[in-house]
């Protein structure tokens, strides 16, 4: 791992310069304090809505920065939950650029056929995420494809990077910043501008019990991999880390949070009724965070990011009503 002395493979003035590259559709999201919620847990809580946008995530950011990157229209190959396909999918057909996602068996039916009503071949193989994402490797490898990874590819940790930056413009400065932990892509990004330009908010990360594989990576100083995860954060549902986004995050951390799954699950009702939001569960983790420890953030700023609302009528269904 590297020391927090180490330059920065991820650049202010590239994240910057993102702004004139990612599609206006997925920039200036709302981000404003919800009354009821802050009431509810005495404090002051401002939320930062990426889901409202043609794929109902944060991921369009970096997939408009990865497509413009690519030459000679050549095919692009990816792993995807779901939402990171939705966008590359998204960004590379409107460039007449292919591309192909590889997703898990068991992985969110509406994700999936999303995905493909966006223009992706998306093929279904392995048992999750990342044995979804080691087919998609192989695959590239064989079809003179590129293969993009999220969290490791720098365009989407400079897309992500691009929510930093209006966070940063919160007439409110936050005390704490509580950010979900997947692959990287979306906390790097996010945190890299944060500590730039407002270095005394304090950031966490966010992950489900069931798949705390890159928190206990990041505090041990070392990859751990596990052979199984539990979650119905599928989008954080990391087993495999990526070894380049533990060592992007020296420097970036203050305190990691892991939540419960039933916690996830209140937190998502929370914001369907408090702020009329529909969160899938990745993005409600750090209302769960702050539902396991209202000790900690008793009348302090708080801010933290919904990343997407991609839910089945069933899942919205069993855990919104």
């Amino acid at each position: 791992m590297s020391s927090n002395t180490k330059s920065r493979r991820l650049l202010i003035e590239n994240i910057e310069q993102a702004y004139k590259i990612i599609n206006p559709v997925f920039l200036h999201t709302p981000q404003f304090e919800c009354p009821s919620l802050s009431a509810l847990l005495n404090l002051s809580l401002t939320l930062k809505v990426e889901t409202n946008n043609p794929i109902r995530c944060f991921k369009g950011r970096g997939s408009e920065v990865i497509a413009s990157t690519v030459k000679n229209h050549q095919k692009v190959v990816c792993a995807s939950a779901g939402n990171f396909g939705q966008a590359m999918a998204y960004s590379c057909t409107g460039r007449n650029i292919p591309v192909t996602v590889y997703a898990a068996l068991n992985a969110n039916p509406f994700k999936v056929e999303r995905m493909r009503a966006l223009g992706a071949e998306v093929i279904l193989e392995g048992a999750d995420f990342d044995s979804a994402k080691l087919a998609a490797k192989n695959y590239a490898a064989s079809h003179d494809a590129l293969f993009v990874e999220d969290g490791l590819h720098l365009g989407s940790l400079e897309g992500a990077g691009t929510i930093g930056l209006e966070l940063c413009r919160l007439k409110v400065t936050p005390d704490v910043v509580l950010i979900p932990l997947g692959n990287g892509a979306l906390y790097n990004g996010i945190a890299t501008v944060i500590r730039n330009f407002l270095p005394q908010v304090k950031l966490i990360t966010v992950q489900a019990k069931g798949a705390s594989s890159m928190t206990e990576s990041f505090k041990a100083g070392k990859i751990i991999n596990h052979e199984t995860i539990h979650t119905i954060a599928d989008g954080i549902a990391v087993r495999l880390p990526i070894p380049q986004s533990i060592d992007d995050m020296q420097g970036l951390v203050d305190d990691m949070i892991l939540v419960e799954e039933s916690t996830i699950k209140d937190a998502m009702r929370l914001i369907h009724q408090n702020a009329g939001l529909i969160c899938e569960p990745s993005g409600a983790v750090g209302l769960a965070a702050l539902l396991e420890n209202p000790g900690d953030f008793k009348n302090k700023k708080i801010a933290t990011i919904l990343c997407g609302s991609n839910l089945t009528s069933t899942q919205i269904k069993d855990w919104l009503i």
